[in-house]
């Protein structure tokens, strides 16, 4: 008890928790944003797999510069309307660059980037839009290493992911288990807001993402996704020349930039 000459106790009130912001899972429209370069043996596979995924949808291809044929199947595949928007760049300028070409040309109410190979299967679209459509994310980031199906390849990438994913999680104070992950699904208009600040033009677009997504205090989901990764022989791009190069890009996007 308290005596009647002693002070008012004061209550210091927890924070609110973030009200749910809700889509509507019958008009919500997914800005497919699908950077090419040189995948003529697999860019007709995977639009088959895009559309035949049940979600409304903008498909937004850019070509990165391809030399392989790839560029004017995409024109012929764009003029048969299986592609919403095509556009052709000028010179090759990198998978980041494409991104950001593509996402300044989307008007999705939430964007995700696809790999025109094979590696990524959209028919996990579901469970990554799910948290977002709920309103309980502002992005949500499909693991690779969260207990989902996996082709069986090179050891070493996946002690550099774990490294990198480790380092990113110190600096962005984010608990992430693959921040290298392509799919990254993200509310429309909080990606399009970030095309001013995003800078990487090759593939330090995911550590920077996940630091600017880290900026904005978005909330993050993870969900577990398949991946069927592709070796070198079969046209895989990234090298551990890259893999040296995010270490940078994670330092710079959380630090300096």
């Amino acid at each position: 008890m308290t005596s009647p000459d002693s002070p008012p106790r004061t209550f210091t009130l927890a924070a609110k928790p973030r009200a749910l912001t809700p889509l509507d899972p019958a008009t919500v429209t997914l800005s497919v944003l699908i950077p090419v370069y040189n995948e003529l043996n697999t860019i007709e596979t995977i639009l088959d797999r895009v559309h035949a995924t049940p979600v409304r949808k903008e498909i937004i291809c850019v070509d990165d510069y391809s030399t392989d044929g790839t560029r004017e199947r995409l024109v012929a595949l764009h003029e048969a309307g299986y592609i919403d928007r095509l556009v052709l760049q000028p010179e090759n300028g990198g998978k980041g660059k494409a991104i950001r070409t593509a996402l300044s040309n989307s008007t999705g109410d939430i964007v995700i980037v696809q790999d025109a190979d094979l590696e990524y299967d959209p028919a996990d679209w579901p469970v990554l839009l799910e948290p977002i459509i709920a309103g309980k994310a502002d992005a949500c980031f499909g693991s690779r290493f969260l207990g989902g199906p996996h082709r069986v390849l090179y050891y070493w990438h996946s002690v550099g992911n774990t490294l990198l994913t480790l380092w990113s999680n110190m600096l962005t104070n984010l608990n992430l288990t693959d921040m290298e992950t392509c799919y990254k699904a993200v509310r429309g208009e909080l990606a399009r807001s970030l095309v001013g600040e995003l800078k990487s033009d090759r593939f330090g677009f995911e550590p920077e993402i996940t630091a600017r997504l880290a900026r904005r205090d978005a909330r993050i989901f993870e969900v577990p996704i398949s991946y069927a990764g592709r070796t070198y022989a079969e046209g895989k791009k990234i090298n551990w020349k890259d893999g040296i190069a995010a270490f940078w890009h994670i330092l710079k996007f959380n630090v300096f930039a």
